[in-house]
């Protein structure tokens, strides 16, 4: 655009109604004048993800990228929509802007860029007119006004009133030019006036003649007087040539800016007349496409007309065939669940102890709050003691709508593999979805890791020693046959320590089994907890066993630190890059070895790659670092924690008759587990009764408990020998 023509710019905010009163008001007041908007955009500081502001600065830079295309395409709209109401008033507009954080700057910044000398803007910083507003009330405005180079020429308004008028001062070049010429005649009649001061007499007696006028001393004072003037002349002459070559110099880039602005112009008119002939082609398309549309609806309504009576007869019979399915897919699922409750209860008698309602209601108070030690998405879980023994009783609540699905699911899983890190379950109740475990006496790794109730924090030894027992569970999950196992939702919530702080994994509640022969993957939607939970997991819906070994990671690291799991990652990426690993460990965990805490963040890290063919496989990569470091660290830390302590067997491995650790347990009619030599003794000497409740027992036969068969076995192989 040329920047000597009359164009008027109007510097126009992102909020369309306040800014449309300040355009309004330079269309009524510049009919006859080309308008231009000026609009100078904010990137935005701080960038919604999720729900939640972040700054910009913790972004990636693709993030960054995406979300400030969308704010200049959303900054292009509202400016078309400017120009759209200077077309509606036929005024020919455009548009120019600039990306700075300060508005102010940003207008300053494109006034002198494109040498503008008109320019309209709001002046007021409420937006509300007053009578008798004479002044700016803007910081904005005032700093612009402050700033403004003299060609400018300035109107601020409020609300369709003018407030303020800032005039351009004129500094033409020929007054420049005529008081150099000036100053430069001034300087030669000093020179001569000089050189007539300095002229020495020729003869002895003008020379006493002219000290007889003046003294010796004056002369030289006059003298020296007109020397001073003279070089003052001759400075300023040169400082006017000076600002004539820079004055050249601007004018020189004035007319190639104006050529630039020029060409910009005809480029933009150009396109805008390109723009709307494709415009026009597509009203004309769209014209096209509602006539062939409004003649398609008319031949429908024909047809529908003739075919009413068909399609009345039609509808009956869809509604027919529509209840009758879903009495048939209420059958089904009547069925399904049926059938369901059967596996289940077949499950539970096979492998696992069947307790009643009653027996639950007893050992807990009937749900007495006191008894409750933990909460979660599937119930509330209860301290109680069953038959003698301390178990933990995690019944399913009755808002929980995939609570069932859940217990079948834990059940199935948890009565055929037996493994020394995976918590122990003992039996269920089928009743109220009650499932009874071991109790695991020093909770969860979460509460350890936060010392909740004052508890002792774990020592760098015991951490390392649980990590290797977690790994050592999921390898033997990843790799069960004839299916993988792959558990969906490991968290330090999900980590229970027993009374000798070994790792006893639990909740598999929503684990998947997989087919190794066909492939490692699972479809389905994602549940467990968000901060633990594998980004390719929630963008695909595909579980597999690396989505373990990322939640594995996210552990390790809070391991290391003690910290939370949110933003965790790309904290310890930065200060191991910046060399600073030593001041982010956990103080209370004792000192760390730092050779070992560096190579355990970094395979940690390795597990928390986003890219799941990325990350590390436990059993060949991960427990190659983890074992050697639990040799390193022996039981010292542990002995600490009383891991050393409480070698006994647990309660309900011991025969109620013999008080030994049982051999072939076996389930009675009562409900209760025996030594199957105890209790056949006890039936052959006369006994019909419980040796436990002194009651009738319904029948004689025994059933094997496998379960707790394999956990008895189990433990024998690895306790700690004498």
């Amino acid at each position: 655009m040329d920047a000597n023509d009359d164009t008027v710019y109007v510097a126009l905010g992102k909020d369309v109604e306040e800014s449309k009163q300040t355009l309004l008001w330079a269309l009524d007041n510049f009919q006859f004048k080309k308008i231009c908007v000026l609009h100078v955009h904010q990137p935005a500081k701080f960038i919604p993800l999720m729900g939640v502001n972040f700054p910009a600065s913790r972004l990636e830079q693709h993030e960054i990228n995406v979300f400030q295309e969308l704010e200049r395409k959303i900054m292009h709209k509202i400016l078309d929509d400017y120009l759209l109401i200077c077309r509606q008033a036929e005024i020919h507009a455009n548009k120019i802007y600039i990306e700075m954080d300060d508005i102010g700057k940003g207008i300053i910044e494109l006034i002198y860029q494109h040498d503008i000398k008109k320019l309209v803007m709001g002046g007021a910083a409420d937006k509300h007119y007053s009578e008798g507003m004479k002044d700016l009330s803007s910081n904005k405005a005032k700093y612009i006004k402050q700033r403004l180079p003299h060609s400018c020429q300035a109107w601020f308004t409020c609300d369709r009133h003018l407030i303020l008028t800032r005039e351009s001062e004129s500094s033409g070049l020929s007054t420049e030019f005529g008081d150099s010429a000036s100053a430069t005649e001034q300087d030669i009649d000093d020179n001569e006036l000089a050189l007539e001061l300095c002229e020495v007499p020729e003869s002895e007696e003008d020379l006493l003649s002219a000290m007889e006028g003046s003294s010796i001393d004056l002369l030289y004072s006059q003298l020296e007087q007109a020397l001073v003037e003279v070089e003052n002349h001759k400075r300023e002459a040169f400082e006017e040539s000076l600002r004539r070559i820079e004055a050249e110099k601007t004018s020189i880039k004035t007319l190639c800016r104006a050529k630039a602005l020029e060409n910009l112009y005809t480029k933009e008119l150009k396109g805008r007349k390109e723009f709307e002939e494709a415009l026009d082609k597509e009203k004309e398309w769209r014209q096209k496409m509602k006539n062939q549309l409004e003649e398609a609806q008319v031949i429908a309504l024909d047809q529908r007309m003739l075919h009413h009576v068909q399609i009345a007869d039609l509808d009956n019979k869809i509604k027919e065939l529509l209840a009758e399915k879903d009495e048939f897919q209420s059958l089904a699922e009547q069925l399904a669940k049926k059938q369901a409750e059967d596996v289940s209860n077949s499950e539970m008698h096979q492998f696992l102890s069947v307790f009643s309602l009653s027996e639950i209601q007893e050992a807990t108070r009937n749900f007495d709050l006191a008894f409750k030690i933990g909460e979660g998405g599937y119930g509330n879980i209860y301290k109680g003691f069953l038959r003698k023994t301390p178990v933990a009783i995690k019944v399913l609540n009755r808002e929980s709508l995939q609570g069932p699905s859940e217990f079948t699911q834990e059940v199935r899983v948890l009565s055929k593999i037996r493994h020394p890190n995976l918590v122990t379950l003992i039996g269920a109740c089928s009743d109220v979805y009650a499932l009874i475990y071991e109790y695991a006496p020093n909770g969860n790794l979460e509460d350890r890791l936060q010392c909740k109730n004052n508890t002792s924090p774990l020592s760098w030894q015991a951490r390392i020693h649980i990590a290797t027992e977690l790994c050592s569970a999921l390898i033997f999950l990843h790799s069960s046959k004839p299916y993988s196992i792959v558990h969906g939702d490991i968290k330090p919530g999900n980590v229970l320590l027993d009374a000798n702080f070994s790792c006893k994994l639990s909740d598999f509640g929503i684990c998947r089994a997989l087919s190794i022969d066909v492939t490692l993957c699972h479809q389905t939607s994602p549940k467990g907890t968000f901060l633990y939970l594998d980004p390719h997991f929630l963008s695909t819906g595909e579980l597999t066993p690396k989505s373990d070994v990322y939640s594995f990671g996210i552990i390790l690291l809070q391991l290391l630190t003690g910290r939370s799991a949110l933003g965790i990652i790309r904290e310890i990426r930065n200060v191991i890059d910046d060399g600073n690993l030593q001041t982010y460990l956990d103080p209370s965990a004792g000192d760390w070895p730092f050779v070992q805490a560096k190579q355990l963040a970094r395979i940690a890290l390795k597990c928390c790659a986003i890219k799941p063919r990325n990350r590390p496989d436990l059993a060949s990569e991960v427990w190659r670092v983890l074992e050697p470091m639990r040799a390193f660290c022996g039981t010292s830390g542990l002995v600490q924690l009383g891991c050393q302590e409480n070698q006994q067997p647990p309660s309900y491995f011991c025969c109620p008759i013999l008080q030994e650790v049982m051999q072939d347990p076996q389930i009675a009619a009562d409900g209760f587990t025996y030594e199957a030599e105890a209790l056949k003794g006890w039936l052959e000497s006369g006994h019909d009764t419980s040796p436990m409740t002194n009651l009738q027992l319904d029948h004689c036969h025994l059933i094997p408990n496998r379960s707790l068969h394999s956990a008895i076995q189990e433990w024998q192989q690895f306790k700690p020998s004498n």
